[in-house]
C-alpha cells in the first residue's frame, strides 16, 4: 500500500506552476482604465472646481498674484451681486423655459421619428439619418440667420419661442437618433405578446415600449437640456430683451469686473448640474446599475 501511494504524491509535486501572466494582464488593464477615468474626471471636474473658487471669492483675492489654489476667505457677496444685476434674474427664467420647452418638443417630435427609423423598414432610412447628422454639422449662424428674419416678419422675433425653436432644430438630430437606438433595443417580441393580449398600438408603445425606453430618453433629455442652456449664439442674434442667461453673460459682462465673470460663469455650470445629477437615476439604470 505504501509503495502505490507515494508515486501520486511525487506526481501531484511535480505539476506544472500556474501561468499568472493572463491574470497580471487583466489586473494592469483595469488598473490603466481606472487611471484613465479617474484623469478625464479631474480634467473635467478641475475648471469647475476652480470657477466655483473664484466665484466664491472677493475681488481682491481674485487680483491677487499670484494666486492660492484654494481662496484665504470665501464670501457670496460677489455671487449675490451678480444675481442682483439687471436682467440676469430674468435672462435665468428665459434659459430655464427654454431649456425645458426644448426638451418636451424634441421628444415629441423626435422620440416618434425614432420609434419610426427603430420598426419601420422603409426607402430612405439610410440616407435620412445621414442627413439629419449633416444638418447638426451646420453652423449655428446658418439656421439662427434665416430664422431671425421669419420672427421679424412673423412677430416672434426677441420671444422665448423663437429661441426655443432654434435650440430644438439643433437638439432634434441627436434626439431622434438617440431615440431610435434606443427603441432598436426593446425587443419587438414584447409588443407582439401586447398585440396578442388585445392591446392596440398606442397602448403598446404607453405600456410596454416606454417605460423600457426611459433611460434612453432620459440620456436624450440631458443632452437636449444641456445643448440649449450652453447655447449662446442664436440667442444672441434672435433676442435682445428678453435674452438667455448665455446671452445675457456674453452681453452685459463683457465690459464688466473678473470677479463678475466668474460669478456669471458659475451660474451657468450648476443648473446644468443640477439637471443632470436630477435625471442621474434614469442614466444609472440605462448603463444596467442602480442609483
Amino acid at each position: 500500500m505504501s509503495t502505490e501511494v507515494a508515486p501520486a504524491r511525487t506526481e501531484r509535486a511535480q505539476l506544472p506552476p500556474v501561468d499568472r501572466t493572463p491574470l497580471r494582464r487583466r489586473r494592469t488593464r483595469r488598473a490603466l482604465a481606472q487611471l484613465a477615468c479617474v484623469l478625464v474626471s479631474l480634467f473635467m471636474v478641475g475648471p469647475i472646481v476652480l470657477i466655483t473658487f473664484a466665484a466664491l471669492s472677493t475681488p481682491d483675492e481674485i487680483a491677487k498674484f499670484p494666486k492660492s489654489l484654494v481662496p484665504a476667505d470665501f464670501t457670496l457677496d460677489t455671487l449675490s451681486g451678480f444675481l442682483s444685476s439687471t436682467g440676469v434674474l430674468p435672462a435665468f427664467g428665459n434659459s430655464l423655459l427654454t431649456g425645458v420647452y426644448t426638451v418636451v418638443l424634441s421628444l415629441l417630435i423626435g422620440a416618434p421619428a425614432g420609434y419610426a427609423i427603430a420598426r419601420r423598414a422603409f426607402r430612405g432610412r439610410d440616407p435620412y439619418q445621414l442627413f439629419l447628422l449633416m444638418v447638426r454639422a451646420l453652423p449655428i449662424v446658418v439656421l439662427s440667420v434665416p430664422m431671425a428674419t421669419i420672427f421679424l416678419r412673423t412677430g416672434a422675433y426677441d420671444t422665448v419661442a423663437a429661441v426655443t425653436l432654434v435650440h430644438t432644430a439643433l437638439a432634434m438630430p441627436t434626439t431622434v437618433l438617440i431615440t431610435a437606438s434606443i427603441f432598436v433595443a426593446v425587443p419587438v417580441e414584447l409588443e407582439e405578446a401586447a398585440r396578442v393580449f388585445g392591446c392596440t398600438r398606442a397602448e403598446t408603445v404607453r405600456r410596454v415600449v416606454l417605460p423600457l425606453a426611459i433611460p434612453g430618453l432620459a440620456t436624450s433629455a440631458v443632452f437636449t437640456f444641456v445643448l440649449s442652456w450652453n447655447e449662446v449664439l442664436g440667442a444672441t442674434v434672435l433676442t435682445i430683451g428678453h435674452r438667455t442667461l448665455p446671452a445675457q453673460v456674453l452681453t452685459a459682462l463683457a465690459d464688466s469686473p473678473q470677479s463678475y465673470r466668474f460669478a456669471g460663469g458659475f451660474a451657468l455650470v450648476v443648473p446644468a448640474l443640477l439637471f443632470i445629477l436630477l435625471m442621474r437615476r434614469y442614466l444609472l439604470n440605462m448603463w444596467g446599475k442602480t442609483a
